[in-house]
């Protein structure tokens, strides 16, 4: 294989500025994600390992619809990235949290904790209506989502990953700590840098004047921005400033952009189906694309 590529003018593609871009923007996107993934992980193994589940219990309110709400709020005070959130609402689930509660978390966690709200306010100084707007419009899909799920989510949906939860009598805390680590840092690593590809590829295939075209309409704009926010991965401690940077479109699309990345992009979407298996991931990222779209429409109007 190698022969032939070589045959074939490998060392020229390789060294095509086009090449060089994608590859400078894969490794961009893996090495911005990969410190969370790492927290999100170690975070995910000590919940397995040292927190009892009569913890969750405590915790969370019985009555699933009323867990969500409560779920979806504790993401406000705990930092993390959507690529920590993954791992740690997989070790919920396996925990015994309702999923609906779970799934709360894994969206609200990287778009309304105080790193991302920070980061919003120092992008758009002067805004503070900026950041109240990503915080109610978060909040509202997070909580949506999850009463979504309690309604119409499926369990035969999930497809997780079987391994042992929870500490056994007799064995070393820290032995399970480390793997259970192991196990979800490289489950979710593949998948990580599989959707780092994808969002490489896109930022090399789509010209900028792509973005001109749709910035005059205000629905066209809100539209194409969600989908940009899908495709680009952008961290969402550091979205605030590419939507600073988009200057020629609405405050309402550049929202949309803010709302949507940190709770669908590709390599979120990829991390889920490593996770929660395909069949979830196709279903909840389409579902939570939808209402984000539809809750920053609303909240731009109404904030904006």
């Amino acid at each position: 294989m190698a022969g032939l590529a070589w045959a074939a003018g490998a060392p020229e593609w390789l060294a095509h500025p086009g090449f060089r871009a994608w590859q400078t923007i894969c490794v961009a996107v893996t090495l911005q994600a990969l410190p969370f993934l790492i927290l999100g992980t170690l975070v995910s193994g000590a919940v397995n390992a040292f927190v009892p589940e009569r913890v969750f219990s405590r915790a969370l309110p019985r009555r699933p619809a009323l867990a969500v709400p409560v779920a979806s709020a504790a993401g406000v005070v705990l930092p993390g990235c959507e690529c920590a959130s993954v791992p740690v609402a997989g070790s919920l689930i396996r925990r015994g949290v309702a999923p609906a509660a779970a799934f709360a978390f894994l969206l609200s966690a990287p778009a309304v904790n105080p790193i991302v709200l920070a980061s919003t306010a120092v992008a758009f100084p002067g805004r503070p209506e900026m950041v109240a707007a990503r915080l109610v419009a978060s909040l509202a899909v997070s909580a949506a989502m999850g009463w979504l799920w309690l309604r119409f989510g499926r369990a035969e949906w999930l497809r997780m990953p079987s391994r042992h939860t929870g500490h056994r009598p007799g064995r070393s805390r820290w032995e399970e700590f480390r793997l259970g680590f192991q196990h979800d840092f490289l489950h979710a690593g593949g998948f990580l840098v599989l959707g780092a590809m994808a969002a490489a590829t896109f930022n090399v295939a789509v010209p900028r004047s792509v973005l001109d075209t749709f910035s005059g309409s205000p629905w066209l704009s809100v539209l194409f921005l969600a989908g940009l926010a899908i495709v680009l991965a952008v961290c969402s401690e550091a979205d605030a400033f590419v939507a600073a940077s988009l200057t020629g479109f609405s405050p309402t699309a550049r929202l949309a952009f803010m709302v949507v990345g940190p709770m669908v992009d590709v390599k979120l979407i990829a991390l889920q189906a490593g996770t929660f298996g395909r069949a979830f991931a196709l279903r909840f990222s389409a579902a939570t694309a939808v209402v984000a779209v539809a809750a920053s429409a609303l909240v731009g109007w109404w904030l904006l």
